[in-house]
């Protein structure tokens, strides 16, 4: 008996290729050997006839399964409550917390741990932690206090700790960042291309905006107090690797980009950047992946909020049901770009 909350076809295509993005989401059960495990269990596939998809192991085991011993199900329920743990100790740190401190009070060896935080975010602790100090860090240099003052009421220890790393992650000085951008140079063409004109900006640090249908007049709203600045020959490199990503975006241009948001967002950018061409992943994926699965919404909402068209791929999310989901540049775009990934 399938459980009725479960796309069966979704789950059986997700199992056949072991995707490690669902486990977590349901459990296999085999009828001929009576056992349930995770999508991702390396065992041999069964017939389609004799497998069943359960919510979680309680259904499993309440309809007589017993749990496989080579993928452990079981634990995939207590790694997500590890990392959630984790990422709320995190957050609620006044100060960064070691590596094996970590670990330890959520209960794993901390090489494990750390492979596992990374896999459930896309990141590691420290770049977790480091990401909500820069984000405190960029809030309180805009509130009228020094900078000093913001440096240490973002977290950092010491001035010389943001400087450390802060400042590169925000892509210019925290003087800078104060005066909302003052005295950062971004240059900008706009490019044709098959799905219309995009607009192409950078710092020197790498790309900040990337959107269609946009100008100069658009991107000036934007960043206010910086310098806009025609790109010329030191933007043309880089911008006709943009267009590439356009007409072949099935081609990774590891392109450098510039772009600040929250922890979570940016997670989820991290996220999208890893989706292979040609795939793609829910919502509720990119939120597990961005290590809040209840986060559904957040989810779509950081891909809406992605400065960076195409390079940071949220065409290639959608809803748990198949459906598109919506898409800043219009949904034929998003098509458009999909169909060039040979995605339907």
């Amino acid at each position: 008996m399938t459980h009725t909350a479960i796309d069966s076809d979704a789950a059986w295509a997700a199992f056949s290729v072991r995707d490690r993005n669902a486990d977590g989401r349901f459990i296999v059960a085999v009828k001929t050997t009576g056992i349930y495990c995770k999508p991702s269990c390396a065992a041999r596939r069964p017939r389609r006839e004799n497998v069943a998809f359960y919510a979680d192991p309680a259904a499993a085991q309440a309809a007589g399964f017993r749990a496989c011993l080579r993928c452990k199900p079981d634990e995939v329920g207590r790694d997500r409550r590890a990392v959630a743990d984790a990422i709320a100790l995190i957050e609620a740190a006044d100060e960064a917390i070691p590596l094996d401190a970590l670990a330890g009070r959520v209960g794993y060896a901390p090489h494990h741990f750390h492979r596992l935080f990374k896999r459930a975010t896309g990141v590691t602790p420290a770049a977790y932690a480091r990401g909500l100090r820069a984000r405190a860090a960029a809030e309180a240099l805009d509130k009228p206090t020094s900078v000093t003052e913001a440096i240490y009421e973002a977290g950092y220890s010491a001035p010389s700790r943001f400087y450390d790393g802060g400042a590169r992650r925000l892509g210019m000085t925290p003087s800078a960042w104060k005066r909302g951008g003052a005295g950062v140079t971004i240059r900008w063409t706009v490019a044709p291309t098959s799905l219309g004109p995009l607009l192409v900006a950078a710092t020197d640090k790498g790309l900040c905006r990337v959107s269609f249908d946009e100008n100069q007049a658009a991107l000036a709203a934007r960043f206010p107090k910086a310098e806009i600045v025609p790109g010329g020959a030191a933007l043309a490199e880089l911008a006709a690797r943009v267009v590439a990503s356009v007409e072949s975006p099935e081609r990774d241009q590891h392109l450098p980009i510039d772009v600040q948001g929250t922890a979570f967002q940016e997670a989820v950018w991290q996220a999208l950047r890893a989706i292979p061409p040609g795939e793609t992943r829910t919502y509720s994926e990119l939120a597990v992946a961005a290590g809040n699965p209840r986060a559904v919404r957040a989810a779509g909402s950081a891909c809406g909020a992605n400065n960076i068209a195409v390079v940071i791929p949220c065409h290639r999310a959608q809803r748990a049901d198949g459906s598109m989901g919506g898409y800043a540049y219009g949904v034929d775009r998003k098509i458009a770009l999909r169909k060039r990934e040979g995605v339907d």
